[in-house]
């Protein structure tokens, strides 16, 4: 019951009372007592009800109250959990993004720096003599990280007044191997750089030409009969160089085949690498080999000899043993022949014994 029934039950029961108080007035004014005070039961009676109504309607009133705080309040702390659990998610969503830009900042730091080392690897490749330093800095890394130290020499001597970058130690045949690792990039930028039709076939002209004079240079000066294998290896510090070279100039890398030079890059030169590591362990294992071999026969020689020592031993544990049993028939005659004596005393040692206890007239009849 809302608060608008209220009212107009109560509208209603001051209305209902006002007219039972015209009508009973009305009645006595026309000298009916008997009716009027009829009239007034039924009136107190409608009243009765109105009242009980008014009373309802306002317990009605309270419990709709209640239930309406109650309602309210649990709608209240819905809405504040929800609140406060949106707060917490959003709050963790703020942690994350804060963790995530912080990846961000340094990852672009990290870019910046790598764009500066770029620069100044450019740099450096940009100068010859440093860029042939780099080239055989990365040769010494990849080699001193694949091969043992005895198998290689860096700026070793080969034939007259000449050194190598690098020399790795081979075994007759092949024998040792040089690697150069002055690669001439100039003509490789001056490629890359061409503007032009014109320019590029010119530059192309200069790289083949560039290469080819490298490439025979490597064999003359670094291919010596008697002291290095029959074949060199040119390294190109560059993966992009070496498909370069494969797949736009087929020639040059053919005519370097001839010439028994081969173009290396850093991943084929690691397969290189291991494949003379390989070649090395093979060798090392055909020389222990005949080291075994050896001390196997000296082995056998040995074991012959133990069995010659075995039989000379088993043959004096046989004396010996010969000898034991004639010691111990003699023992056991000389065992016997006491324990004869050793009677024959006892028996002469109890007649005496007797002779001395018996009577007198005994004792000289025994005498």
């Amino acid at each position: 019951m809302t608060v608008g029934t209220v009212i107009a039950v109560l509208l209603a029961l001051g209305l209902v009372l006002i007219g039972a108080v015209a009508v009973v007035a009305l009645v006595r004014a026309r000298g009916g007592d008997g009716h009027a005070a009829a009239v007034v039961e039924r009136v107190s009676a409608l009243s009765g009800r109105l009242e009980q109504m008014a009373v309802g309607a306002a317990a009605g009133q309270a419990e709709l109250r209640r239930a309406f705080d109650e309602r309210l309040d649990a709608i209240a702390k819905r809405v504040g959990d929800t609140l406060t659990e949106q707060g917490r998610h959003h709050h963790s969503l703020l942690e994350g993004l804060k963790e995530r830009l912080a990846v961000i900042d340094q990852a672009q730091k990290n870019i910046t720096e790598l764009s500066g080392q770029v620069v100044g690897l450019q740099d450096v490749l940009a100068n010859k003599q440093a860029r042939g330093a780099f080239g055989e800095i990365q040769l010494n890394d990849l080699v001193s990280s694949i091969l043992p130290p005895s198998a290689y020499r860096f700026q070793a001597p080969v034939g007259e007044g000449r050194r190598a970058d690098c020399l790795l130690m081979l075994p007759n045949p092949p024998g040792a191997i040089a690697v150069d690792a002055k690669f001439p990039l100039e003509s490789y930028h001056a490629l890359r750089t061409a503007e032009d039709d014109a320019a590029r076939i010119q530059a192309r002209r200069g790289f083949r030409d560039a290469i080819l004079k490298h490439v025979a240079d490597i064999a003359e000066r670094y291919i010596v009969p008697g002291e290095t294998a029959e074949s060199a290896l040119m390294f190109v510090p560059s993966e992009a160089v070496y498909a370069e070279l494969h797949a736009n100039f087929p020639e040059v890398v053919e005519r370097s085949f001839k010439a028994r030079v081969w173009i290396v890059s850093p991943t084929t030169l690691m397969a290189t690498l291991n494949t003379v590591r390989a070649v090395l362990k093979d060798a090392h294992m055909r020389e222990q080999a005949g080291v075994i071999q050896d001390e196997v026969l000296r082995m056998l020689a040995d074991v012959a000899r133990l069995a010659e020592r075995v039989d000379s031993l088993e043959k004096h544990f046989e004396q010996a043993n010969k000898d034991v049993r004639q010691i111990r028939i003699s023992a056991d005659k000389v065992t016997g022949r006491g324990e004869r004596i050793t009677q024959l005393e006892l028996g002469q040692a109890g007649e005496q014994a007797d002779a001395t206890l018996a009577p007198p007239e005994q004792r000289d009849v025994a005498e």
